[in-house]
């Protein structure tokens, strides 16, 4: 027990002592401070006190502090002594703005209002504080894993990154922030990546970077592999046929260096390249390539005199088979006629034309007339209209009656002889060539000396015809379509002397349904077309030669993809009256019209011609029109399968093999009999 209080009695001295000691320092603003076992609260408050500062304790702060200086501390290096105190036995103070501090745990203080500090005031020592660090080269993402094992993560150290803008944030003592800001900024530094821009004089940039980057591509593969933030990136500009290079500063000069000594011109004055078209003509291309080649020697005048006397002349040949082109040029030459190329050989869109025809006709006609006929010569004849003239039906009709035998007798040696000629046949050839020509009804009345004829018709004519020619060609392609016959016509006749050896001279003309189109595809989704269209037909024939129909238009027309628009049209209306008549017989009501021919007609003709383009710019769009098409003429067919063929119930009709998608081709003839051989 007298040990105890003995113990008791030791302490309170060693503190009055410490007391006394730091109370005679402070006078001259100095400081010595030894604690051995003393409880952490009771060293608190006695700093507190020395440096007149308010600070409250958390109630989790408990402990003894076991610490000795063996020199005086100035205010400052006191205060960083006691802070240093408190984070070795696990602790932080945080300062307030009111000047108050508080004593917490560290894992505790990171969610305290610590400071935030830049690097104006970074902080000093063990204080609690937060920084906000910018990183401009790398990426945060990467760079906040390093730092948290630079960092107590379970004490009062934080790192966190926010990727939008690309910063970190990082709580914790002033002196672990600050080695890892020092951190940062070194790493930051190591990732800096600038852009370095090489013009080539000789090479080609596509090429330079093709070389330069298989050469990385092998070097930098297995284990060995260097780090991807050492690897350049390379870039080619065609248009200033420039070479970028991107990547530390190290790896940069290694890309620029072996970039400059490739870059040297040819021991020889050109190169020849062979070029494979993909879509353009071979021999189309020669001569644009020619005229361009021209343009650059002419304005290659101001090269340097070195360079002009190794300069060759530009050689451009097509192989047709192959569809190539073999150039042998100065590789600056070189260059510009392969972006030409590059250019020109694009694939080039389609135009599907569809021309409708749309034409609707009526036509009405009557005729009635009567004719009167005397044997003694008189009567009255019309000519109008279909009616037959009755002078010729009679003299017709005297040509066929013939001639009847006559008998004769003759006195031969004294006896009578009686000869009968046979009787003469007449000629029904005239008679039928008339009647021939009668169109309607045609009754004859004959009545002692007189004869009367009657004739009438009525005509009703109407059509509708419905054509959609339709043809797909190159975009500024002239393409052409026809359906028809050729039909011989009479262009001319000779004979010989003597009119021997006639002959004439015939030729052939295309009728039917003819189109003829040269589409332009301008900007956007327009089309503009220069349309020849026809539609022709033999409508008879007349006693030289025949007669043709023809509605043709010729016109040059814009035109949206997909849209369909009018190229012209007729809309006729035709009535027609003729009446022939004997004067004023023929004017007297209802008998009137035994002595008069009337012919009355009426004709409407609609006709209009359409016009729709579809532009085709991929296989895909060919594929779908052609789709569209094939059904339908696999539809027709059906129809016709199931209504059969008659007299051969028993034989199938010929139909297209299915095709069910668009996106594949048609299946071949061949591929659809195998299958129907198949059981």
């Amino acid at each position: 027990m007298l040990k105890i209080q003995l113990n008791k009695t030791l302490k309170k001295l060693a503190v009055a002592i410490s007391t006394a000691v730091i109370s005679f320092q402070v006078c001259a603003v100095q400081y010595s401070a030894n604690f051995k076992g003393t409880e952490i609260n009771e060293f608190i408050n006695i700093v507190g006190k020395n440096l007149q500062k308010t600070i409250i304790i958390d109630p989790n702060v408990r402990g003894k502090v076991n610490v000795r200086s063996y020199e005086l501390l100035d205010e400052k290096q006191y205060y960083q002594f006691f802070l240093n105190v408190l984070e070795v036995y696990g602790f932080a103070i945080v300062e307030m703005d009111n000047g108050i501090a508080k004593v917490v745990r560290q894992k505790d203080a990171k969610t305290s209002s610590i400071p935030v500090v830049g690097d104006e005031n970074p902080g000093f020592g063990d204080e609690m504080v937060t920084r906000v660090v910018p990183v401009k080269n790398v990426s945060v993402r990467e760079l906040s894993p390093l730092l948290r094992q630079f960092s107590n993560q379970a004490q009062g150290g934080h790192v966190v990154h926010y990727d939008p803008s690309n910063v970190i944030m990082m709580t914790g003592p002033a002196a672990t922030v600050n080695r890892l800001v020092e951190i940062i900024n070194r790493v930051d530094r190591a990732g800096d990546q600038k852009v370095e821009i090489i013009s080539l004089k000789f090479a080609s940039a596509g090429e330079m970077v093709r070389i330069v980057e298989n050469i990385y591509k092998s070097t930098n593969t297995g284990k060995g592999a260097s780090p991807s933030f050492l690897i350049p990136k390379i870039v080619a500009d065609e248009r200033t046929n420039s070479v970028l290079v991107s990547g530390e500063p190290q790896a940069r000069e290694k890309v620029s260096d072996l970039v400059r000594r490739l870059d040297s011109e040819l021991e020889n004055n050109g190169n020849t390249k062979v070029i494979y078209l993909q879509y353009a003509k071979a021999e189309e291309l020669v001569k644009v390539l020619e005229g361009v080649s021209e343009s650059i020697q002419k304005e290659d005048g101001t090269t340097s005199k070195a360079r002009k006397s190794s300069k060759r002349d530009v050689s451009i040949d097509a192989h047709a088979d192959s569809n190539a082109l073999v150039i042998t040029a100065q590789p600056d030459t070189m260059r510009s006629l392969e972006d030409v190329i590059k250019r020109l050989d694009v694939r080039r869109a389609q135009v599907l034309v569809e021309a409708i025809i749309v034409e609707v006709f009526e036509g009405d006609g009557v005729n009635l007339g009567v004719q009167w006929i005397s044997e003694d010569g008189g009567m009255m004849q019309f000519n109008n209209g279909t009616t037959v003239p009755v002078s010729s039906v009679a003299a017709a009709a005297a040509a066929a009656e013939g001639e009847k035998g006559k008998t004769t007798v003759t006195i031969v040696d004294g006896n009578p002889v009686t000869v009968t000629e046979p009787d003469q046949r007449g000629d029904y050839s005239i008679l039928a060539q008339l009647l021939g020509s009668v169109n309607g009804i045609m009754a004859g009345v004959v009545k002692d000396d007189w004869g009367a004829i009657i004739q009438a018709v009525s005509t009703d004519t109407d059509s509708n015809i419905l054509a959609t020619p339709s043809i797909t060609t190159m975009d500024n392609e002239e393409a052409s379509f026809v359906v028809g016959q050729e039909v011989p016509t009479i262009t001319g006749s000779s004979v010989g002397n003597n009119n021997a050896n006639p002959f004439q001279t015939v030729d052939r003309k295309e009728v039917g349904i003819k189109l003829k189109v040269t589409p332009q595809i301008n900007e956007g989704k327009t089309v503009q077309m220069t349309i020849e269209q026809e539609v022709s037909g033999v409508s008879g024939t007349t006693a030289v030669d025949i007669t043709i129909n023809k509605r043709s238009i010729q016109t040059t027309v814009m035109a949206d993809d997909g849209g369909t628009i009018v190229l012209g049209g007729l809309i006729d209306e035709d009535v027609q009256e003729s009446e022939s008549k004997v004067p004023l017989l023929g004017d007297i009501p209802i008998l009137g019209h035994l002595f008069k021919s009337t012919s009355t007609s009426k004709k409407k003709r609609n006709l209009l011609v359409f016009i729709r383009p579809t532009i085709i710019r991929d296989r895909a769009k060919m594929n779908e029109i052609s789709h569209r098409k094939y059904n339908y003429m696999r539809n027709e067919q059906l129809l016709q399968k199931e209504d059969g063929i008659q007299l051969m119930p028993l034989s199938d009709q010929p139909t297209l093999p299915s095709w069910d998608s668009a996106l594949e081709l048609p299946p071949t003839f061949e591929d659809y009999l195998q299958k129907q051989e198949k059981p």
